[in-house]
């Protein structure tokens, strides 16, 4: 028999729960999140934010958290937050995410969601904690000695996801741990003080990995990233600006021409064509060619976009009150659940 926690089992799980949405959409409780670090980009658009405006649309419950407690897992700064905060609010809003269907919430505004922490830190062994792989991939990327916030981070992402009875997290597979880890925190809890939690599964991408444009993994350190928030003339000189190499016949070959792949790949994801195509397409004529072609496609696939975008720009108190209206919520449904935590372990006084 698999083992549960294996890869395969995750994916059949992972079908099962793309059947399912398509029959049964409002039984299924969205969770996911992103951190206030800066600007969202194309790798969060085709990675994330475009699964979660289908996932809304279909009639699932979303639930959408800007996980600022998390800047400082591996940070010693807040500098920029509430700006970081106001712009990922209005990404969201610009990419289609509809505040009447998807709530829109802070981390640091939700006390009740955090008071899960002191039960679920005891259902978790310190070993637990520190076998997570994600955990010591997040700590190696940030060069940051290992907080005890960045250590219990994947306890804070299970109250995240149970505070709102949650039971579907889209996640890369890299993030499977984080989902198995709440699975084990709601089921102890269950077993030990009667059953308050669903079971939790991961849906998994089905979008492979946007690279940068130079080919590394899509990163605002690297300044290798197009922003959603870019303008058309920002978003060319930042295509022009990207490292290909001197050979003028263009092929995808991500191993050796990682420059030039990465720019195939952005091309391709916004048209839907394949990378190979595009660059037989293009053949002789070269990066300038390419990095043009690059350009008009994603400034046309994203126009419509940052359209909507500089309208919320212009009207910050609407983007106010999406997230006051959604940090009241999450603050109703999280004290409902610190309630039903609390009768089932006798601490109601």
């Amino acid at each position: 028999m698999p083992n549960e926690n294996s890869y395969e089992v995750a994916l059949q799980k992972s079908n099962a729960i793309r059947e399912g949405l398509t029959k049964t959409p409002e039984k299924f409780t969205m969770l996911t999140g992103d951190r206030p670090t800066g600007r969202l980009h194309l790798g969060h658009y085709f990675g994330t934010l475009k699964g979660r405006v289908e996932l809304q649309n279909m009639g699932a419950k979303t639930n959408v958290l800007i996980a600022d407690y998390q800047v400082i897992t591996d940070r010693d700064t807040t500098e920029h937050i509430q700006d970081n905060v106001y712009n990922m609010v209005m990404d969201y809003l610009a990419c289609g995410i509809d505040p009447d269907k998807t709530m829109i919430y802070a981390h640091s505004a939700v006390p009740a969601a955090n008071q899960l922490m002191l039960p679920f830190l005891s259902l978790v062994s310190e070993a637990e904690l520190a076998r997570n792989p994600t955990v010591k991939a997040e700590m190696e990327a940030s060069g940051h000695e290992l907080t005890g916030l960045l250590l219990t981070y994947p306890v804070h992402q299970a109250c995240d996801i149970l505070f709102c009875k949650g039971n579907v997290v889209p996640v890369g597979r890299d993030q499977l741990p984080h989902i198995e880890l709440t699975r084990t925190i709601a089921r102890r809890f269950n077993n030990r003080y009667g059953k308050v939690f669903p079971e939790v599964d991961a849906l998994l991408s089905e979008t492979p990995l946007l690279p940068g444009l130079d080919g590394r993994k899509m990163s605002k350190s690297y300044g290798n990233a197009i922003n959603i928030s870019m303008t058309a003339e920002e978003t060319a000189k930042r295509i022009k600006k990207s490292q290909t190499d001197s050979e003028r016949m263009i092929t995808f070959d991500p191993e050796n021409r990682p420059g030039v792949s990465g720019l195939l790949s952005t091309a391709a994801i916004c048209t839907g064509r394949s990378e190979v195509e595009i660059a037989e397409e293009i053949g002789m004529g070269g990066s300038g060619q390419l990095k043009k072609y690059v350009t008009e496609v994603v400034n046309e696939y994203f126009a419509p976009i940052r359209e909507r975008r500089q309208r919320y720009e212009n009207d910050l108190d609407y983007v106010k009150d999406v997230l006051h209206e959604g940090n009241r919520r999450a603050n109703e449904i999280a004290e409902q659940t610190l309630a039903e935590v609390q009768d089932a372990m006798g601490m109601v006084y």
